[in-house]
């Protein structure tokens, strides 16, 4: 009993120190600071933040051909992205990716783990002009 009791305080130690000193969202067309990584212009940034059941936002606005850096912080619950048709696939372990999208449209984001009641309706968009 004892060891569970521990191993639950560790979880939740661990969940409280991993929401400490979250930066503030990023807009998808703000440059980055950093270089992209075709090393010729920064990539765009698209930083997407996870709570129970939603993304904090319905669409995401890239541009077509540019390099860009996708990023996953689960805020609350534990979540994992999939945009189909992008090759982008963000969990805890791979929190990040750069890609250069080619074709304008509309590509579904998903949360690709389930997380409880309203996972099916955890869904987004992104949009490539």
């Amino acid at each position: 009993m004892k060891k569970w009791i521990v191993s639950m305080a560790a979880v939740g130690l661990i969940f409280a120190l991993s929401a400490c000193g979250a930066k503030e969202a990023t807009k998808a067309s703000e440059p980055a600071a950093g270089g992209a990584a075709n090393g010729n212009a920064a990539a765009q940034q698209v930083k997407l933040v996870a709570t129970n059941f939603e993304f904090d936002q319905k669409e995401y606005t890239v541009k077509k051909g540019e390099d860009v850096t996708f990023s996953l912080e689960n805020k609350q619950g534990m979540h994992a992205v999939q945009i189909s048709g992008a090759n982008v696939s963000l969990d805890n372990n791979n929190k990040t990716k750069t890609v250069k999208i080619d074709k304008a449209g509309t590509y579904d984001i998903i949360c690709s783990l389930p997380c409880g009641q309203g996972h099916a309706t955890m869904k987004s968009k992104l949009i490539v002009e």
